[in-house]
This record gives structure tokens, sequence and C-alpha cells, in this order.
């Protein structure tokens, strides 16, 4: 999720806006946009995930030529969507699948979830399967779903006393009131 989230970087989520809890709380639904943490288990090196909601229940997805197009339930038109928001200049319409630009077609099934990284050229999501089609399907649950990004804290570098992140150089300042997909570290 390079450029809107880093490795290493505190974040508080919200557990309880997707979990009805009867008399209390009622639950959420999953919207496209949202960036969720989950856990696909396919690797015991990377427990969680923290990707963003693209296609909902239903909906079919294409990703053509590096852009990424949705048909809508009851839609009969493949409409593009506008990731210039929180893609980086170098993930910006360069989606592809393993580096293949030709079209690619997923339909997702009903309570089901098709999930993409913001850092498209290097990121682990649906469109592989989260590494690997043999251990499960290109769909999260929303049972696999822990919560929703509510704070991004940033990393804070004790060594140096700053929001320095320590492999990659860069300030990681904390995204306190700014989206998560309109905030820039720049």
């Amino acid at each position: 999720m390079y450029e809107s989230f880093y490795d290493k970087e505190f974040i508080i989520v919200d557990r309880l806006s997707y979990r009805d809890i009867p008399l209390l709380w009622q639950t959420q639904e999953i919207e496209r946009w949202d960036v969720v943490v989950f856990a696909p288990g396919v690797s015991d090196d990377r427990k969680y995930f923290i990707k963003r909601v693209i296609a909902l229940p239903g909906e079919t997805l294409k990703i053509e030529s590096g852009k990424v197009f949705v048909k809508e339930v009851g839609d009969t038109q493949f409409k593009e969507l506008d990731e210039s928001e929180y893609l980086s200049d170098e993930n910006d319409d360069k989606t592809t699948v393993r580096w293949d630009s030709k079209q690619y077609i997923y339909e997702v099934p009903q309570n089901r979830y098709f999930v993409m990284g913001d850092n498209r050229a290097h990121s682990t999501d649906s469109r592989t399967c989260f590494q690997s089609c043999s251990v499960r399907t290109n769909y999260i649950e929303p049972s696999e779903i822990i919560g929703k990004v509510l704070l991004d804290l940033g990393y804070f570098n004790f060594r140096t006393f700053s929001f320095l992140h320590p492999d990659l150089d860069i300030s990681t300042l904390p995204k306190f009131f700014n989206s998560y997909w309109e905030y820039s570290y720049e």
C-alpha cells in the first residue's frame, strides 16, 4: 500500500463497524474504497494484510490496458474507476496482473470482496490470490476482515526522535484528520 501506508507504521483499526452487536451497534456496510485489514491465511510470515476494497459482492471487475473497470450489480456497462486520488504516478493507470496488461475479468461472488493494494506494481492482492491461487481464491470473505483503518499514526523512530521511517528514510507523519486516500507525505 506504499504511498498510502508503509510497513512498520502504527495504525488504529476500527474493529466494530463491520460487526453486528445486537442492541448496541448496527453493522456498517463494507464500501468501495474502504481500506481494510484482514487475515487471508496464506502465510505464516504475513498474518495480516491491508488493502483497499475495489469491487463489491456481485460486481464484475475488469483490468485492461492498465486501467480498472467495474460493472455494478444491475448495470450492463463497465465504468472506469478514477483511482488518481490514492494511486501514485508510478501506479496510476498501470494496473496489471503479473505484469500482463491484457484483459482480465473477475466476477465477484456474493458475500465476497475484491481488494487491491495501492502499490499495484508490488502488491500481493486479489489479482493473484494473495500469493498463490492453489491455496485460496481471489476474493476475501467478511469473516476474514478484522476491520477498517481508522487512523494512521505513522512510524515514530525513537532513535532519531522523529517520524523518519528506518528502512525508507522518508517522513511518515500521522494522518489524523485527512482521509487516507487524499493525504500526501510530500
